[in-house]
């Protein structure tokens, strides 16, 4: 029998260790990963140990269970909820089925009936698993959902190959609805070492964001697209783009819980029409290559990463797209490598294909140079290109070392500009929160909406810079600036945890001890940290 993950919250250590002791996890098929005793902890406990079901009190200091249900559902999606709750409380608690509780339990706990109930979310949970694993069902249900005529249709709305005025019409033809004033798409990439994906995975990740995807007026279709599964939305009303990446976020993370894949979401630009969303899906396409520096495992909107979205020239597809990816993303070794296969093209080539291979080549390193914000002179130097024609070049060897080393030269100034945009960010949010840490309702999201980032790839930034996440670095700014004011004024606990952005003073005084071991008025008698 697999074993899940189960973490106990309650604020009374007996009734913990008395629910720890009389259940026989293993015989249930459960082990206890973590116990807390409020929210706030088990939330840090959660997000160390992924617990596929977490037992919770409802009454509890700084957080309670009902809050902790509703963080939990954005964190970890898949995790099932038990609610622990007095008499009193019972039908306040019932009411909260916004959070997905699986079962409520009256105090005092009975081993027998939570004994039961933990059977039957192991018989639950394993149920769901076994039904992502039946083949046949997910084959049955892609020849009855997923016509050939239709993929046809979408993959060349993707592609781009339908006109304007055909899109509809062919809708019409394959009885498709088109509606939204708005549109996107993304692209879903799963990680795995060698070889292509197997189609029946896709299947599974299909039926995921099928069933799971919620965002009020966006329509979402899903289909396999190009090694990839693609993600069209449409809105019929204003919506926040971050606010449809968070919940595109939340499916990824619940999908990847439940399938043990590692997945990545790139996400193009919003467009008008569903005709423009060839546009979209190249800038999806050019985000997930940006999970190479930020790590993949996460949603990547191609507006956080570059100034804008790169544009088509005239350039064979493959060759432009391996030129960009070496550039923006690659090592010395892959850009040496790239410039070395479009030279073996060019020796193959007539005089005019050649020139106009060339042409088209500098052209996209241009296109990439704007993008990034870098003016030309600073990779062909203050007279720009000044070899416009084969005849300049003395020989294929001449023309390689050029073009690499202005290749070359594109990829270091634009990892430079990465960098120092980077730290300029990171900088940014720094001054903000030294502004900011004393008010109590401080926030990745009001940051983010400061920095206008979304706070996925803002988590992700500020983390791989600082070497902490964003909460730990709110608390070390607060602690250490109490302490200050512990040492050198006379102030109230009270008021210090006013400034320092704490409106209980009973939760400040337990943050500041669990940072620095004592509390805040041993510390102020002189048992220093």
């Amino acid at each position: 029998m697999e074993q899940y993950r189960v973490v106990l919250v309650d604020d009374e250590e007996e009734i913990r260790m008395g629910i720890s002791r009389k259940i026989d996890w293993e015989k249930l098929g459960f082990s206890l990963a973590g116990q807390a005793q409020n929210g706030v902890e088990a939330l840090e406990v959660c997000e160390q140990v992924k617990p596929d079901v977490v037992i919770t009190d409802i009454k509890m200091p700084f957080m309670d269970g009902l809050e902790l249900g509703r963080r939990l559902r954005q964190a970890l999606p898949a995790a099932k909820l038990v609610i622990l709750t007095g008499f009193d409380d019972f039908e306040f608690a019932r009411q909260a089925v916004s959070i997905n509780v699986f079962e409520y339990l009256l105090k005092p706990v009975d081993a027998q009936e939570l004994s039961l109930i933990l059977d039957r979310l192991h018989q639950e949970i394993e149920r769901s698993r076994a039904e992502l694993k039946n083949v046949e069902r997910l084959r049955r249900q892609y020849e009855e959902t997923l016509p050939v005529l239709r993929g046809m249709f979408y993959t060349r709305l993707l592609d781009g190959s339908l006109r304007a005025d055909q899109v509809y019409d062919r809708a019409g033809r394959y009885e498709l609805t088109l509606t939204g004033d708005r549109w996107i798409a993304a692209l879903l990439h799963v990680g795995k070492m060698g070889g292509e994906v197997d189609e029946l995975v896709f299947l599974t990740l299909q039926s995921f964001f099928d069933q799971y995807f919620e965002l009020e007026g966006c329509t979402l279709r899903t289909l396999i697209y190009k090694d990839h599964l693609a993600i069209i939305a449409s809105f019929a009303q204003p919506v926040s783009t971050y606010t449809y990446l968070n919940e595109l976020e939340r499916v990824r993370r619940l999908t990847s819980s439940e399938t043990r894949l590692r997945l990545t979401i790139g996400v193009g630009e919003m467009v008008d029409h569903p005709w423009e969303l060839s546009a979209s899906v190249k800038g999806a396409r050019n985000a997930l290559d940006y999970r190479v520096l930020l790590g993949s495992g996460r949603t990547i909107y191609i507006q956080d990463v570059e100034p804008r979205q790169s544009r088509e020239i005239s350039f064979d597809e493959n060759d432009e797209q391996d030129l960009i990816r070496a550039v923006k993303v690659g090592t010395e070794d892959q850009v040496r490598q790239v410039v070395g296969t479009l030279m073996e093209k060019v020796r193959s080539a007539s005089i005019g294909q050649c020139q106009m291979f060339f042409l088209d080549w500098m052209n996209c390193l241009l296109k990439v140079a704007r993008d990034g914000q870098i003016p030309a002179e600073e990779i062909f130097g203050k007279e720009g290109i000044r070899m416009e024609k084969l005849a300049d070049f003395s020989s294929p060897g001449q023309m390689g070392s050029w073009c690499f080393e202005h290749c070359l030269r594109l990829w270091e100034l634009l990892d430079r500009r990465r960098s120092d945009s980077t730290w300029n960010l990171v900088d940014q949010a720094k001054e903000y929160i030294l502004n900011h840490f004393s008010e109590s309702d401080l926030s990745v999201d009001t940051l983010c909406a400061h920095l206008h980032l979304s706070p996925t790839y803002f988590s992700t930034l500020f983390k791989k810079n600082t070497g902490m996440s964003f909460t730990s670095y709110v608390t070390k700014i607060r602690m250490e600036t109490a302490v200050r004011l512990l040492r050198d004024t006379d102030e109230k606990n009270y008021r210090i945890a006013e400034k320092t952005g704490y409106l209980d003073p009973n939760y400040f005084s337990y943050v500041f001890k669990r940072y620095y071991g004592v509390t805040p008025s041993k510390f102020r008698a002189g048992t220093s940290p």
